[in-house]
């Protein structure tokens, strides 16, 4: 099969458990090709994975570079587009009853007119901009936040409408790339890389799967708690993001969330339950060995990218608990830093320097081999705000630590019994758990043992990988035998 494998912001350009996941898909499915389309903010030269034969190519769909997908094969006026517009900001602004069909009804209209004209062009013109404060304006209130459909429309300022017109080019360019001519198109999340997905079965009626690691939705409403945005252009984001993943859910002719966490999340935001199908992830347990000595000073390890999901805050709080009880402890965090997180790193290094735990807690990078750093701890701890199902918390487990993990996504679905499970954003909870696990060795090493063994039996890459190799010719032949009506 030719399959178009749609990444954003993950594979190959970047590190982090999605791109793993891809990674391994690719490499263990070498049966079928695979044509990868990688969404990213800048255009990128560097990849950092080692791709695999089966790789056909690789497109980059870079949505704020200065270049807007392919140059237009016709020249067509921008109002072209008026009726398929107010319809986009009539899902946005006022919503209702069957938003998500309006919204993606007027997807559709706008992806025809990418294809033939400049999209970047007709939707920033003054005459789109005005129309999207005025319809934003006449949908929202002075003051008080307004609800319609769960969510909150407020009153802009011009400085907003014309942000809100800028950034919603950005999110639709995927719809000037030619359509992918595959046999299947398979999401790595849900956002904007399902766009490409859209474009292909509006084009050609190709079936569309998709895969929820973490529950993009919630993700994003995370990441605008803490954002500089106005509280108006906040509310825009929302209503565009609501109305994004629930269309991917409606299109997609499979859903395969990482964990029945997730599947909760996707039927509540109305993806029809008979059309989801949770698929864990695995390792390869050749790569990981049973951890036989504990280090000599007492430490915690944690392993991930760092990113404001993960909460590194908490962790750092909680071993500066640790360590006034121990005080020859340590803490080693291995993993790299987006170019995007650095300011939350460096945010993160001030509140060890003002703790006083310099030189005890320690950001390590990238390691060659992250078996060292699981087993570089008495325990692995993991105190994220989100998750699909881990990679790092089974990779623990398959090298025999004891976990703390916080319970969020996936989480206890991984860790069964085999691990200690912590409220999120509660440092004392996890100082509390860390400090269990240091004065009882024998429990340390049960929870290891019984870590590794829940893994090896349930979330290997054998496993993983034999359900898809059902999945994909299964999504084909439900395609081919109801078809798809646009």
């Amino acid at each position: 099969m030719q399959i178009a494998l749609l990444c954003e912001g993950t594979y190959p350009y970047m590190h982090g458990g999605v791109s793993v996941w891809c990674d391994q898909l690719v490499g263990g499915l070498p049966e079928h090709d695979f044509h990868v389309y990688a969404i990213s903010g800048q255009k990128l030269a560097n990849t950092n994975f080692n791709m695999p034969g089966n790789v056909k190519s690789l497109v980059g769909v870079p949505l704020w570079d200065g270049v807007s997908g392919p140059r237009p094969r016709f020249s067509l006026r921008g109002d072209t587009l008026d009726d398929a517009y107010e319809q986009l900001l009539y899902a946005i602004f006022q919503g209702g009853e069957g938003e998500t069909e309006v919204f993606l009804s007027a997807l559709r209209r706008i992806f025809t007119y990418a294809q033939q004209g400049n999209l970047a062009q007709a939707l920033t013109s003054r005459r789109k901009a005005r129309r999207l404060y005025e319809v934003w304006q006449d949908f929202a209130q002075e003051d008080t936040p307004r609800t319609r459909t769960g969510l909150l429309v407020l009153q802009p300022t011009l400085a907003d409408a014309l942000q809100a017109c800028i950034w919603m080019e950005h999110f639709l360019r995927p719809l000037s790339i030619p359509p992918a001519q595959v046999d299947l198109c398979h999401a790595a999340s849900n956002g904007l890389s399902p766009l490409l997905a859209f474009a292909s079965k509006w084009a050609y009626g190709t079936p569309f799967l998709l895969t929820e690691h973490g529950i993009y939705l919630r993700e994003r409403y995370l990441e605008l708690r803490t954002s500089p945005h106005s509280t108006a252009f906040k509310s825009f984001l929302m209503r565009f993001y609501s109305l994004l993943t629930s269309a991917a859910y409606v299109m997609a002719d499979l859903i395969t969330p990482g964990s029945q966490y997730n599947q909760r999340w996707e039927i509540r935001q109305g993806a029809d339950p008979e059309r989801i199908r949770p698929v864990y992830n695995g390792i390869n347990p050749n790569f990981f060995h049973q951890a036989i000595d504990d280090p000599a000073v007492p430490t915690i390890s944690w392993v991930g990218r760092v990113d404001p999901l993960k909460d590194l805050e908490t962790l750092i709080r909680a071993f500066g608990a640790v360590h006034d009880k121990i005080p020859g402890s340590k803490l080693r965090m291995f993993g790299s830093t987006p170019l995007e997180n650095e300011g939350y790193a460096l945010h993160c290094k001030k509140l060890i320097e003002s703790l006083g735990l310099k030189g005890q807690a320690t950001f390590e990078g990238r390691i060659d081999s992250v078996v060292d750093a699981y087993h570089a701890g008495h325990m692995v701890a993991l105190t994220s705000i989100s998750e699909g199902f881990p990679y790092t918390l089974i990779e623990a487990m398959a090298a025999g630590r004891a976990n703390i993990a916080t319970d969020v996504g996936g989480v206890t679905e991984a860790l069964g019994d085999t691990g200690l499970v912590v409220p999120p954003r509660d440092h004392t909870a996890v100082a509390t758990a860390c400090l269990r696990l240091f004065g009882n060795s024998e429990l340390r090493t049960n929870l290891g043992l019984a870590a590794r063994s829940r893994v090896l039996s349930q979330f290997t890459l054998d496993s993983f990988l034999h359900v898809y190799r059902h999945v994909y010719p299964h999504v084909m032949q439900k395609a081919q035998t109801t078809g798809w009506t646009a």
